[in-house]
């Protein structure tokens, strides 16, 4: 491991979420195997999800290796262009929420990936779409402050946009807003965002940037290739 970030792993999914195999110790005993010296286990909820204490109970419950640190998480879905969250109310115990771009911000509700491409091929201007989606993370960042934006723009490709298309002004105003609210931003092995110009202007921005694997099985922990590749090309490491 070249790079100090890849001594985290900050997305790691357990059976806690339904599309996930491996147990919370699995991903603890994956981890130290790869040498990690930070972990954060992350589940997905819902605002109907009823788990989360049991989550943090099984959390505390873990035998955890010297020199591994174990933090923790859930992921939950950007709602609307207001920030609101599919989140439930939280214990306490939750380091971070991941604020992750599943579906498209919408003015009343999230909208699909197919919904969102049906509406810019009928008309709907791609710099409008833009606008609404940094505007929709830009406010879950603010309403939800000292958090982490899980796979940021990972939504673009499934709309038929990419980060190409936001612009610098763009840009400029989601990094600032995430360094102004304590917001974390993961570079993610599974999607392969945000790319090296986002991490450049994170970085000018003051904003904080760790690695994930968004593993959803316990040999994916810890192991990178993409975000490597990412880092190796990025000016301002």
């Amino acid at each position: 491991m070249t790079h100090a970030l890849l001594r985290g792993d900050h997305h790691v999914h357990s059976t806690f979420s339904d599309d996930a195999v491996s147990t919370l110790a699995e991903n603890i005993a994956a981890a130290s195997a790869a040498g990690l010296t930070t972990v954060r286990l992350v589940d997905h909820v819902r605002q109907s999800t009823p788990w989360v204490p049991d989550y943090l109970a099984a959390v505390r419950a873990l035998r955890v290796p010297d020199g591994l640190t174990v933090l923790t998480g859930v992921e939950a879905k950007i709602l609307t262009a207001s920030g609101d969250l599919d989140i439930p109310e939280l214990p306490t115990g939750i380091d971070r929420i991941l604020i992750a771009d599943h579906q498209f911000p919408g003015i009343d509700g999230p909208l699909g990936p197919s919904a969102v491409r049906e509406r810019i091929e009928g008309g709907w201007a791609p710099e409008d779409a833009l606008d609404q989606l940094v505007s929709g993370l830009i406010e879950a960042m603010r309403r939800h402050p000292g958090n982490q934006l899980a796979h940021c723009f990972s939504i673009l490709p499934k709309i038929g946009l990419s980060e190409n298309d936001l612009g610098a002004e763009r840009v400029s105003a989601w990094a600032k807003t995430a360094a102004e609210t304590d917001t974390i931003v993961e570079v993610n092995e599974k999607w392969g965002c945000p790319g090296i110009p986002l991490l450049d202007a994170l970085h000018s921005a003051g904003a904080e940037i760790v690695a994930s694997t968004d593993s959803h099985v316990a040999s994916e922990v810890g192991r990178y290739s993409r975000v490597v590749e990412m880092l190796d090309g990025w000016r301002a490491r």
